[in-house]
């Protein structure tokens, strides 16, 4: 069990480091011209952000999580639940970032540099709210 949890933990951190870190690269993308070479670089560290780390660190983050579930029988746990809504919000906001990569790629985004100053505090107080629910199991 403590092999599949350090692996789960190391997923997560990288998880959560290109989730961090995905928006705020969207910060500064929203400044360059649509086809100027800082946009075009801009959007390869986004694919790459979020094809070479985020997804693969997401899939691993659930498949090493529902095994822990099993392993340690989570099934009853109301904490195990809570913390679950969360981690359900974390891979939406995910999917949704992916969308924004994609309108970048497209030369189509319409938002500004405030929304996803934003949208980079949204990662940080789902994480907060799962490392609680871990952590300090309220219920």
């Amino acid at each position: 069990m403590l092999w599949v949890k350090s692996f789960h933990v190391v997923a997560i951190i990288a998880w959560m480091a290109a989730l961090l870190y995905l928006p705020r690269l969207m910060v500064y993308h929203v400044d360059c011209a649509a086809g100027s070479e800082r946009s075009e670089t801009f959007k390869i560290m986004e694919r790459r952000l979020l094809k070479a780390i985020a997804t693969p660190a997401m899939i691993a983050s659930w498949v090493l999580g529902l095994w822990l579930a099993f392993l340690i029988d989570a099934w009853d746990m109301i904490w195990f639940w809570a913390k679950m809504i969360f981690v359900l919000g974390l891979s939406i906001f995910h999917m949704q970032a992916a969308g924004w990569v994609r309108a970048f790629a497209d030369d189509r985004n319409e938002r500004g540099d405030r929304f996803y100053r934003i949208a980079n505090e949204v990662p940080t107080v789902l994480m907060f709210a799962i490392v609680i629910f871990v952590i300090v199991k309220p219920f």
